[in-house]
């Protein structure tokens, strides 16, 4: 997955306990190759056949693990949401954590993406293309982005209240913001080639939170 995955895995394995091995190395590897193509190039961009040459496998291999197109990109959403979800939790649990500290690990994504040249948001690629998504799949997006900024709201709540924070809005505004700044950042840069747009959103970012 290279150097971005990396990165992610760090940030999205904290916890100490090992996920069940429930599907087999070569549905992994599909996920893995999905995942990266949905972000590099988008869900409607890829095929099978682009999986099954990439991985040197037979379309039926494919087929087996899963039937259609929406199984599998809904297989993969789900993978990416849960493991979000699970270092998220693991984050905000650390009360010895500062409010920023924890803000900078939920941004270490977002920087290993923007250390490639064509990777953002797995969520944030599907958004792009969200009419010609199933409803299943827009559900998941949706409750992804939702999710995302209700923890962000939580932790800039608990920031102003231990006076970490200078908040010029509610809590829930800001989470907007900073959520929508790291996401629309990613895909500006990828469009312009400027490998400095996501590290001037983070350090805007994190002097306004100062005040």
């Amino acid at each position: 997955m290279g150097k971005a995955g990396a990165s992610a895995s760090r940030f999205v394995k904290r916890s100490t306990k090992a996920a069940p091995a429930l599907r087999s190395e070569t549905a992994d590897k599909i996920l893995d190759l999905a995942e990266r193509l949905i972000q590099t190039r988008g869900c409607s961009a890829f095929s099978y056949q682009d999986i099954a040459d990439a991985l040197k496998i037979r379309k039926a291999s494919i087929h087996y693990h899963f039937e259609s197109k929406t199984d599998l990109v809904t297989a993969v959403v789900n993978r990416y949401t849960e493991k979000f979800d699970a270092a998220l939790k693991i984050i905000a649990r650390d009360e010895t954590a500062t409010s920023m500290s924890m803000l900078e690990h939920y941004v270490e994504p977002y920087t290993a993406f923007a250390a490639t040249p064509d990777r953002v948001c797995l969520c944030g690629a599907l958004s792009g293309e969200m009419l010609a998504l199933p409803p299943e799949l827009r559900e998941r997006v949706a409750r992804f982005f939702k999710s995302h900024q209700q923890w962000l709201t939580q932790i800039l709540k608990r920031g102003a209240a231990r006076g970490e924070f200078k908040l010029a809005e509610t809590p829930a505004k800001t989470a907007r913001l900073v959520f929508g700044a790291l996401q629309g950042a990613l895909l500006v840069q990828r469009t312009t080639g400027d490998s400095s747009q996501l590290k001037d959103v983070i350090s805007a970012m994190k002097a306004q939170l100062r005040g």
